[in-house]
């Protein structure tokens, strides 16, 4: 008897921690699919959240971009602004060059005879001078007339170097120089040194300067200087090559004369 109570009660044991096992297992089947509706439902968050971020960052971006291209359109804006107010300034400038180069078709009919004449009257004071640096004097005369041919060349720039032309002849007037040439009609051909003192005389000395000559203007020739001269002229040429401090040299000096 109390064997069978013994075996019942074991029985009922067993019944009861069959049952507490059952209940166990199915809250354990429960827990996990809660959690794993739990995994399932963040895992859904989470992805639901990076398209948020994906959508917030790209629409950052977007908005980034926009208003970059509105500033763009702005400098754009006024950079054509200003480009327009050069384009017309520009145009009102062309409209006046235009009207310049009509007066100054009317007065090319004036200022190129002009020209003309100075170059005819530079060659001619050129030929009646007294003979120094005839190449160089000659040559520049050549290219002004040259140049005047030049469809290139503006008036004003031919009319300037003419005058530079006569401001280099006007520079002759006043200073002192010393230079080797070939003297003119010359036999011998010799090259000698020259010296020019303005306009007022012209004087050759031979290299082994023994033979000093002085530019007779009238005769439109070179006359032979006595020996006295041979020492003023070298100091004379020497001061001109600034090898020695100016100085009174004595020199024949032609006698003015008298205005009619």
């Amino acid at each position: 008897m109390v064997f069978l109570m013994r075996n019942g009660l074991f029985l009922l044991v067993m019944a009861a921690i069959v049952l507490v096992s059952s209940a166990a297992a199915a809250a354990d089947d429960k827990l996990k699919s809660s959690i794993d509706i739990q995994d399932s439902v963040d895992k859904a968050a989470a992805d639901s959240q990076a398209k948020i971020d994906t959508i917030a960052d790209d629409t950052e971006k977007m908005l980034a971009e926009f208003k970059l291209t509105m500033r763009q359109t702005d400098t754009l804006r006024n950079y054509n602004d200003h480009v327009q107010k050069i384009v017309n300034s520009q145009q009102e400038e062309i409209d006046s060059i235009n009207d310049q180069l009509a007066e100054i078709d009317d007065t090319n009919q004036g200022v190129i005879p002009l020209m003309e004449r100075m170059l005819d009257t530079l060659d001619q004071f050129i030929a009646l001078d007294i003979p120094f640096l005839m190449e160089e004097r000659t040559k520049r005369l050549e290219e002004l007339r040259e140049l005047m041919e030049r469809a290139d060349i503006t008036v004003s720039e031919k009319y300037r170097r003419i005058l530079e032309a006569y401001q280099v002849e006007t520079e002759y007037g006043r200073t002192i120089e010393a230079y080797r040439a070939v003297l003119d009609n010359d036999p011998k051909n010799r090259t000698v040194e020259f010296l020019r003192i303005g306009r007022l005389m012209l004087l050759y000395q031979t290299l082994d300067h023994k033979e000093t000559g002085i530019w007779d203007q009238d005769a439109r020739s070179w006359k032979p200087l006595s020996e006295e001269y041979r020492k003023s002229v070298l100091q004379g040429l020497r001061i001109a090559r600034k090898q020695a401090a100016p100085d009174l040299i004595k020199l024949p000096v032609r006698a003015p004369e008298r205005v009619q």
